[in-house]
């Protein structure tokens, strides 16, 4: 049986078994890394995955890696510059982390790359709370 692939070379069944994990493994002190591990296997097949590369940032988000999913919401940004979500999550990752003057950045930048208007929307009103 052919597995149906996403556009970003990701096959559906492996995201699913991503999905399936991370419910499984919900609460239990090791499923957040093996959602991070399985998720990192995945780069290796395909490093320009930018849809796994943005479950990895969550993942880091979610597990307190803020750096590490900084780091990656940086990658996601390089490889396609229109990733709105990445945008918003990084800059929020860079408010936990306390540096406001980037997160201001990265919703600035967000604002002007995205074309979707519920993105530019949310891009700026995190911005506007943080005040321009």
């Amino acid at each position: 049986m052919l597995e149906a692939q996403s556009p970003k070379g990701i096959s559906h069944l492996a995201l699913c078994r991503i999905g399936c994990a991370s419910k499984r493994y919900l609460g239990y002190p090791n499923g957040l890394s093996s959602r991070i591990e399985t998720l990192k296997q995945l780069l290796e097949q395909n490093p320009s995955s930018v849809f796994a590369r943005y479950g990895l940032a969550m993942e880091y988000v979610h597990s307190g890696a803020l750096e590490e999913a900084v780091s990656e919401f940086q990658s996601i940004l390089a490889a396609d510059p229109n990733y709105s979500a990445a945008y918003f999550h990084g800059g929020q990752t860079l408010e936990k982390l306390g540096r406001l003057e980037e997160a201001r950045d990265f919703y600035r930048r967000g604002i002007h790359a995205t074309r979707d208007p519920h993105a530019r929307s949310e891009l700026q009103t995190a911005l506007d709370i943080l005040g321009d």
